[in-house]
């Protein structure tokens, strides 16, 4: 429904309901016309100052900020509502039906101030509805901001993410095109299929748990290829994957790390991945011997940014803890109620 319309509705009903409880007095205690009149003529002036201060004073002030729009604003307001009460009471309605409210000979120092404190009403009422809506207004901004901020955040973070590994194995791939192989077609095939799925979007930046970890065998299977057979990976997956999400590419960075920084071609200390899913958790572990043979200078983003998304995706429902030594590299994470 149009906003606009939507807002009209709301007018309609709350005045609906504020001129049936001024009238049930009427049918409750048999008033005569006079005082039904008098009613009708103080809705109406009510309703013109709830408009004006909706409509124009308010909006005015909060555009300026400043009390020369707002005190003159008021007595403004107050003084139409004591002019169109007398030309409507004490004028037309003396004309018309021959009679008026004030009492004929009434000093005009009394009907002045007597129609101050009647003048109230209407402007409290634009005040708080007015300030009312646009606090709503506000939030509802504040709202989409923040989802706004928070989808092109994630959006720029998931940008980051292993540039460096597809450069260096498109060189691989690049030097297995000399002698041309069997296994240059199988490279190709498993790095299309990792482009496939981190060109994958979805509305919440979750994925299938199952095409998460998809994307982790055939990351390892392509990095295998630049070790032949010297190349020790145990990847162990416990429990029920099948609908459960995730965060795309949020278990790939730690793997990352340890082909990066770890020993890869030493049996006795192969690199572990466990992912387990038991209790609506996730738990996933790398582990690795530290590798002191030189590295690549490049700097990476990998946890800076899995720890930034984290924040975003799992407020407060998530665990990243690192254990490092001399020898040994570990990373440990938990993502609650996935």
């Amino acid at each position: 429904m149009n906003p606009q319309y939507k807002k009209m509705g709301w007018h309609l009903l709350g005045w609906s309901l504020f001129i049936g409880y001024a009238l049930s007095g009427y049918f409750i205690y048999q008033w005569d016309y006079k005082v039904l009149l008098l009613t009708l003529s103080q809705l109406f002036l009510y309703m013109v100052q709830f408009y004006v201060c909706y409509l124009l004073l308010f909006p005015l002030w909060m555009r300026y900020r400043h009390w020369l729009v707002l005190t003159p604003g008021i007595i403004g307001v107050m003084i139409l509502y004591i002019c169109l009460r007398y030309l409507v009471e004490e004028v037309l309605y003396d004309i018309v039906f021959g009679f008026s409210n004030y009492s004929y000979g009434t000093a005009f120092s009394y009907y002045f101030f007597d129609n101050i404190y009647w003048s109230l009403p209407g402007i409290f009422m634009g005040g708080v509805v007015w300030a009312f809506e646009s606090t709503l207004q506000k939030e509802r901004e504040n709202r989409s901001l923040r989802q706004e901020k928070t989808q092109a955040e994630l959006a720029f973070l998931k940008t980051q993410v292993n540039p460096h590994f597809l450069y260096n194995t498109l060189n691989y791939i690049y030097s297995l095109a000399y002698p041309v192989s069997e296994k240059l077609g199988n490279a190709i095939i498993k790095l299309s299929d990792l482009m496939r799925y981190m060109l994958h979007e979805s509305q919440d930046g979750k994925i299938e748990l199952q095409k998460e970890i998809d994307y982790l065998q055939n990351y390892i299977d392509i990095y295998r290829l630049r070790f032949d057979e010297k190349f020790y990976v145990n990847f162990e997956i416990q429990g029920h994957v099948n609908g459960q999400r995730v965060p795309s590419l949020v278990l790939i960075p730690f793997v990352e790390n340890a082909l990066k920084h770890g020993v890869v071609d030493d049996p006795a200390s192969p690199i572990n991945i466990c992912l387990k899913v038991q209790d609506q958790q996730v738990q996933f572990e790398v582990s690795n011997r530290i590798s002191h043979n030189q590295k690549d200078q490049t700097t990476g983003v990998g946890l800076p940014n899995i720890r930034r998304r984290l924040e975003l995706l799992y407020p407060n429902q998530y665990s990243l803890k690192i254990e490092e030594d001399a020898h040994h590299y570990t990373t440990k994470m938990k993502l609650h109620q996935i």
